[in-house]
């Protein structure tokens, strides 16, 4: 694999913090979390690689949606 462009990095660098911010969760829902996490990215790894505009903007939707659930008040997540 070659070097990774700004949004490759981007990306990974999204995934990373979803699956570090898991740690502030409780144990008993980690799992659902972490599953969470995964399905989302997975929905969209057909998306285009040069279709820059959708991978923007689903990294700003990422950013917000990661900002919402790392609420320390969100305790469970329902897929």
């Amino acid at each position: 694999m070659g070097k990774l462009s700004g949004l490759q990095r981007a990306v990974l660098s999204l995934y990373r913090q979803c699956i570090r911010a898991l740690r502030d969760k409780p144990n008993d829902t980690r799992e659902n979390f972490r599953l969470f996490v995964r399905e989302e990215f997975r929905k969209h790894i057909n998306v285009d690689r040069k279709d820059f505009s959708t991978i923007e903007y689903l990294l700003r939707r990422g950013h917000r949606q990661l900002d919402i659930y790392q609420d320390p008040g969100i305790r469970n997540i329902l897929r």
